[in-house]
């Protein structure tokens, strides 16, 4: 043991034990059933997993299809050195929603009947098909740096095949690749939205709206810059490879105009249906809103919107903070803060729910680490001076 941990990083050490602490209660789960690890039940059917995993999970990837339209449709070869690593994050975050809901479904087994068995009125279905599919177009995005590694190894059993093949055919069809991720992106982050629509009388009407599926797309967009800020900020630190400052300045100007966007349109919504009244009387839910507002949308458009801190790399990476907390607690405020729940019931979330997504996060941790390490992922900037 003493030698493994000589072996490897401490952080990654501590990320093997997180992902080994959380194969128990999933180990757990399948012998036992879903109570044995969750405080879930009738009167809450939607815990953790659902909120952090499936509704934070798939908007926090949305930085795969925004940096890959920016790059690879606008032309913006600016950006195009943080587009694989944005490609790698929303790749693993797919993987992540669909092992989280492994869990999470009361017969896994039966996730794949979806495929077959059509319900085209069910926004669930939208959401389940096209979390598929652009799982699998994600994996075709990022198959050319695998390609690309497998091609300059040396060893006789890997170079018996021509790995430049399936690297020319990836990259013919890249460009219908990246249209096809925008529009499967665009359906399922919205359709996400459209599933809350269901429920008029359980979400508040602080969050319930018509438009809930415009407003979930607008965030998913918004919060995509942020999260490459976040990611590159953290692999200059991790990996030494540091990001030109232009780069991050010009993400971090995009944010304000999606922001502001998001805020007027939620702003108006609640002005048109004769709600807007309920941001100060509806004590305390009221106190989630205005956290979501002030600190995930207004500071943010402030800060970003001031060309020194978007200069700063400090300031342009907590401002991109900010942006990904307001989006974390807003899908946390319509899946579960302020979704009702039956009467007679409560709910607070077991501690092994949370180790099982602590432990699927410290797996895409993991896996990143190793592809940085064995695979081309930065091709941005110099390494940064000891």
């Amino acid at each position: 043991m003493r030698q493994l941990r000589q072996s490897l990083p401490t952080g990654t050490f501590v990320l093997g034990c997180l992902v080994i602490l959380g194969l128990i209660p999933i180990v757990i789960r399948y012998l036992n059933g879903l109570g044995a690890i969750s405080n879930l039940s009738d009167g809450r059917p939607w815990g953790f997993w659902i909120s952090f995993d499936l509704y934070c999970g798939v908007a926090l990837a949305a930085g795969g299809f925004t940096l890959a339209g920016v790059v690879y449709i606008f032309g913006r070869e600016k950006y195009h050195s943080v587009a694989r690593p944005a490609i790698l994050t929303a790749f693993l975050g797919y993987l992540l929603v669909i092992l989280a809901l492994l869990v999470d479904l009361g017969q896994p087994w039966y996730i794949w009947h979806a495929m077959i068995y059509w319900n085209i009125h069910s926004p669930l279905f939208e959401v389940a098909i096209c979390v598929m599919t652009y799982t699998l177009v994600l994996a075709l995005e990022f198959s050319p740096a695998v390609f690309e590694r497998l091609s300059e190894l040396n060893l006789p059993v890997i170079r018996r095949f021509n790995w430049h093949i399936p690297l020319r055919i990836i990259r013919a069809i890249q460009i219908p690749l990246v249209i096809a991720g925008i529009v499967l992106s665009t359906l399922h982050q919205s359709s996400l939205g459209s599933m809350l629509l269901m429920m008029p009388h359980t979400l508040h009407p602080l969050w319930y709206t018509p438009v809930l599926p415009l407003l979930f797309l607008l965030s998913a967009i918004s919060v995509g810059p942020a999260m490459v800020i976040f990611e590159s900020t953290l692999s200059t630190r991790a990996f030494g490879h540091e990001l030109a400052i232009d780069v991050l300045s010009g993400l971090g100007r995009a944010i304000p105009y999606i922001l502001g966007l998001y805020l007027l349109l939620k702003l108006v919504d609640l002005l048109v249906a004769g709600e807007l009244g309920l941001i100060f009387t509806a004590y305390p839910i009221n106190l989630l809103w205005w956290t979501e507002v002030i600190i995930g949308v207004v500071t943010p458009i402030i800060l970003l919107s001031r060309p020194a801190i978007r200069q700063s790399r400090r300031g342009v990476f907590w401002s991109s903070v900010l942006v990904i907390f307001g989006l974390v607690l807003n899908r946390f405020n319509v899946s579960m803060l302020a979704l009702g729940m039956r009467p007679g019931f409560t709910y607070f979330p077991h501690w092994m729910e949370v180790a099982i997504s602590v432990a699927l996060v410290a797996d895409a941790l993991l896996v990143i680490w190793l592809s940085y390490r064995f695979l081309h992922i930065a091709e941005h900037g110099e390494a940064v001076a000891e």
